[in-house]
């Protein structure tokens, strides 16, 4: 294999581009039509600039007057328009006006844009009312009010005191929490009102002094905002991929006053209004523990302040049975009568889509088409439903990304799904899910009685060998999923010749509260076993895989693992690649932004005011690759980032020494702009060609 093909394979595949939001309106048109527009937002990663391109499409959709529900035509879509540079947008309801924050020039600008062009231009910056803008989805938001003249964002506190003038030269140099891996330099958020007629920005008093407020949205008649808020004392977390961290829901009065709507101790996130304005639901879990687990919908009803619990966690599902919401929701995901809920959620090995009755309590899937019987898709996200028009992104391991659209059928029936925009390529690729069951030996005793998944990618046609080479892929998390839907490296090792095994090991989402917490405690030895077994399921299921050709890749946990499966079963894999690792939990301890999952993921307690003590060290070591590194003989590969604060890149060098000073073959690649996920487009192809290189040279 050759690097240049390698790399221009990646480049094809990394820049399929993906649909990330939507949003729909509609209109009464002549002749008893009905026209309805769907605005979608796509991102799509180019290699050449290194650098990822977002662009907006439309389309619009026409359907009878007396029947809504069936899509007569759809009408050519509109050309893409670029939209790089903004750092949120947003559409009003009513009127169709369009808000970006915007950067430019190193300033931060607010624009409103209607019909007849740009109307208004804000330079936020300059105001020097707060500090940058967040655009991220922990904190940011961008919300219209109900009368359209007004807008809430979220920012960073500015710097300034209040009088105006600079803090004092003694504290300038006095160490600022942040909320860690992804999150750097936001510390303390405020929220931010624009008033458009007067073109005045102010920032809201009130907000609790021990909480970071985010996801912030406008109550019924825009006198009152409703956030999140994040208790940051006594010091900050890790906030990304965690669930898990204290919070609450708020109403802030725009005069100042302040209450807590949701209960103490609690985990909450994700509020969205009912169309009536009558409910706000959001989603609520547990403080530590797992970093992601099982949430319960929780709905407060805003007259009589009443909150009720929509959908529970779900402990153990049935076969069959909804397993329970593991993810946030999506920006719109109300019926327009407001009874009924619509979001996606892992479902075993699957993502799937599903519909909540308020009065009944009952949960449909509306994944199943019965439109286009001959496509499977393992994934289905939803991006929005508006007017009743639910706008999806499908994909499968085969199949890139799809946007299709559907009406919320009536009780009973099932939706009719239209497919706006295929993918420009798919793949001659064979996928299955894997069921497997661990053996009595390997029976949980505290949560008896559990399965887990993992999903198998092949060629359908092998290149050469009648034999194909096996690549065992491991989640990180871990407590995350490998469903059944595009993914770039898979789709790339499979193009090559690899066989593929993504794991969803007993601790993974979509199956379960037991199944997460089963883990705890369990890590290094549970989901190991966990991996080894879905290996030899498949060998036993596929007799085309090579068992004498297996390696295993991994990120994080997954990285954990892959170098857990090299050091405990030293005969079995003939090469590793890891990205960011972790190697020990002891020496990990005292530089991870999330120093709770260190305890919570060997079985301990933990309280901020933790001091580590010998036998949590013991324990942490104990169930560390490092422990196994001696009994190493499959080449390693790792990948690590300079700026990971999650877990520190001396991690993955502390193995480096230890395979090093054995002589073992091991080639590190080093990141220096980089953190935790390795997102950076340049760094990723890195990654992807050192590492199928790898894999071919040693299997």
């Amino acid at each position: 294999m050759e690097a240049g093909p390698i790399t221009a394979l990646y480049a094809e595949l990394s820049g399929l581009p993906a649909p990330v939001s939507g949003h729909v309106s509609e209109e009464k048109l002549p002749a008893g039509l009905q026209s309805y527009t769907v605005d979608t937002e796509w991102s799509q990663s180019e290699l050449v600039r290194g650098s990822r391109l977002r662009y907006s499409q439309r389309w619009t959709l026409l359907t009878d007057s007396d029947h809504l529900q069936s899509i007569r035509a759809v009408l050519p879509p509109a050309p893409c328009v670029p939209v790089s540079g903004e750092l949120l947008s947003g559409l009003s309801p009513k009127r169709g006006l369009r808000a970006v924050i915007r950067e430019t020039g190193g300033h931060q600008l607010l624009e409103i844009w209607d019909s007849h062009g740009l109307r208004k231009c804000l330079n936020l910056t300059a105001l020097k009312l707060h500090g940058r803008v967040y655009d991220d989805a922990q904190f940011g938001c961008l919300s219209w009010s109900e009368c359209e003249d007004k807008l809430l964002y979220v920012a960073e506190k500015s710097k300034n005191t209040n009088n105006g003038e600079s803090a004092s030269v003694k504290d300038r140099s006095v160490y600022c929490e942040d909320w860690g891996e992804a999150l750097t330099n936001k510390s303390v958020p405020v929220i931010c009102v624009v008033d458009l007629q007067s073109g005045c920005v102010s920032v809201l008093q009130g907000v609790p002094p021990d909480v970071s407020p985010g996801q912030a949205l406008w109550a019924p008649g825009s006198q009152s905002v409703f956030f999140v808020g994040w208790y940051h004392e006594p010091f900050r977390l890790g906030l990304r991929f965690c669930t898990n961290r204290r919070s609450a829901l708020f109403e802030l009065q725009l005069d100042g006053s302040c209450e807590c709507l949701s209960g103490d101790n609690l985990s909450v996130s994700c509020p969205r209004l009912s169309p009536d304005g009558s409910t706000l639901i959001y989603l609520q879990g547990r403080v530590f523990g797992p970093h992601n687990q099982c949430q319960s919908l929780q709905q407060l009803d805003l007259k009589s302040r009443k909150t009720s619990t929509l959908l529970d966690v779900v402990n153990r599902p049935q076969t069959g049975e909804f397993a329970g919401v593991y993810e946030g929701l999506p920006p719109c995901c109300w019926s327009t009568d407001s009874q009924r809920v619509v979001f996606s959620s892992a479902n075993r090995n699957w993502k799937d889509l599903f519909m909540v009755d308020r009065r009944s309590k009952k949960v449909t899937s509306l994944s199943d088409s019965l439109s286009d019987p001959s496509q499977v898709y393992g994934s289905w996200k939803l991006l929005t439903v508006q007017k009743d028009l639910m706008v999806v992104c499908c994909s499968s391991p085969n199949t890139p990304p799809t946007l299709r659209v559907g009406f919320l059928p009536p009780s009973g029936e099932a939706v009719t799904w239209h497919t706006l925009q295929r993918p420009v390529i798919t793949f001659d690729f064979h996928w299955t899910v894997l069921d497997v069951t661990p053996p009595p030996e390997e029976d949980n005793t505290h949560y008896s009685g559990l399965d887990f998944g993992a999903v198998l990618v092949k060629p359908s046609h092998p290149l050469h060998e009648a034999k194909i080479p096996l690549v065992v892929f491991i989640h990180g998390g871990p407590h995350s999923q490998f469903p059944a839907e595009w993914n770039c490296t898979t789709a790339g090792l499979t193009e090559l010749g690899f066989a593929v095994l993504m794991v969803n090991y007993r601790g993974s989402t979509g199956f379960g509260q037991d199944n997460i917490l089963s883990l705890i405690g369990q890590i290094g030895c549970q989901d190991v076993k966990d991996v080894q077994n879905a290996v030899l399921t498949a060998l036993r299921k596929e007799f085309t895989l090579d068992p004498e050709r297996l390696a295993v890749i991994g990120g994080s946990h997954g990285g954990f693992l892959s170098c857990h499966l090299v050091g405990q079963y030293p005969e079995f894999y003939r090469a590793c690649a890891a990205r960011n690792p972790v190697i020990n939990a002891a020496t990990l301890l005292g530089t991870s932004d999330i120093v709770d999952w260190r305890y919570s993921s060997v079985g301990l307690q933990y309280s901020y005011d933790q001091i580590p003590t010998a036998e949590a060290l013991a324990a942490m070591l104990e169930k560390s690759p490092i422990t196994h590194a001696a009994k190493i003989k499959a080449p390693v590969l790792l990948m690590l980032g300079a700026r990971d604060r999650r877990v520190s890149p001396h991690q993955g060098l502390e193995l480096y020494k230890a395979l090093k000073s054995r002589a073992l073959p091991v080639r590190l690649l080093w990141f220096p702009e980089d953190g935790h996920s390795l997102s950076r487009l340049d760094t990723q192809a890195d990654c992807f060609l050192n590492t199928v290189l790898w894999l071919h040279q040693h299997l």
